[in-house]
């Protein structure tokens, strides 16, 4: 059998530093991978896949590290390999629920979830118009984010115009800017549940005081890439000291009725691993906001919970490429 013809997950990314806990895990449960970074590249369509599962994590944030052809490169790929009816995990659809916040809170709320009131402006000329009847406080946020990109609060339309005037507003990948409510939480935390494959792993819980509106848990999130130093993330009030950790695993969570809901949620859109945030508000609603289809896991948060979240995806996938493969010698770990 040929390299080629060899079955192994193929791991559609374009951010080494945040794959180290996933090589890990794969290399430990002995389940054969391939990287295959989509920052540029050459895709014959006459030629048919290599054998095997692909599971896409490219995240909506890849432009802010010098991969803004990442996205249309993943839509091509992924076409391409529907197209051959390979197995994808997270494939075609997700990659536009990624993409795009104003997908994911339309989604949402058809499934019947109460997510933040929001309102879509393409185009930052048309910001200041959007928000004058729009209750105060406010945030505004990138269609296309990740890592809190373009979340600002302002307490008036005048405030949003003045940081526009003076170029405080970063311009929005795509061109559409999110207007949407503060919602205050009753603690300041957000929680997070991580899906695997229709289970649920765990929960974590992020400071906000401390982490702001950039939450994601990968350790590389919390450091200037440059200089190593930490990072004082935008919309935090405390900054962070080394060694201090703004995630904690929230204990006793697996049974909360919201687990369900969201399995349920995946389950219509097409989606196998992800991390879903909500904020439980002063006014005792439950408000969820964010689905993160490229989920990553905090290390010391690892350390303790009960089971690995890298080690529930790379378990998942050897599953599969077990069940896709069955005269393929069993594969260490699946």
């Amino acid at each position: 059998m040929s390299p080629r013809e060899f079955p192994m997950i193929h791991v559609l990314h374009e951010n080494p530093d945040w794959f180290g806990p996933f090589q890990a895990a794969f290399e430990a449960a002995g389940v054969p991978y391939r990287e295959w970074l989509l920052v540029d590249g050459v895709l014959d369509l006459d030629e048919a896949p290599p054998a095997g599962i692909f599971w896409s994590r490219i995240s909506a944030s890849a432009h802010t590290r010098g991969h803004g052809l990442s996205k249309d490169y993943t839509r091509s790929v992924l076409n391409w390999l529907d197209a051959y009816g390979a197995r994808t995990v997270n494939g075609r659809r997700t990659i536009e629920l990624e993409m795009s916040k104003v997908d994911q809170l339309t989604r949402l709320r058809a499934q019947g979830f109460d997510v933040p009131r929001t309102r879509v402006v393409v185009g930052t000329h048309l910001l200041v118009e959007a928000a004058q009847d729009f209750a105060t406080p406010f945030i505004t946020k990138h269609n296309q984010g990740g890592k809190g990109l373009g979340v600002q609060k302002f307490d008036s339309a005048a405030e949003l115009a003045a940081a526009i005037d003076a170029g405080l507003y970063e311009e929005p990948e795509d061109g559409i800017s999110l207007l949407q409510e503060f919602v205050v939480a009753a603690t300041p935390q957000v929680t997070r549940v991580e899906i695997v494959g229709d289970e649920f792993v765990y929960a974590i819980t992020a400071d906000t005081a401390r982490g702001g509106y950039q939450l994601c848990p990968a350790d590389a999130c919390a450091i200037d890439p440059s200089t190593g130093a930490l990072l004082m993330p935008p919309g935090a009030t405390i900054l962070p000291e080394a060694g201090q950790q703004i995630f904690a695993l929230r204990e006793g969570f697996e049974k909360h009725p919201i687990i369900d809901r969201y399995r349920a949620f995946l389950r219509a859109e097409g989606i196998e691993i992800a991390g879903i945030e909500f904020i439980e508000t002063a006014d005792g609603r439950l408000v969820t906001y964010d689905v993160n289809t490229n989920t990553n896991y905090n290390a010391q948060i690892e350390a303790a919970a009960p089971e690995s979240g890298p080690g529930a995806i790379v378990a998942y996938l050897a599953g599969l490429l077990a069940e896709a493969y069955p005269a393929v010698p069993a594969v260490a770990g699946a």
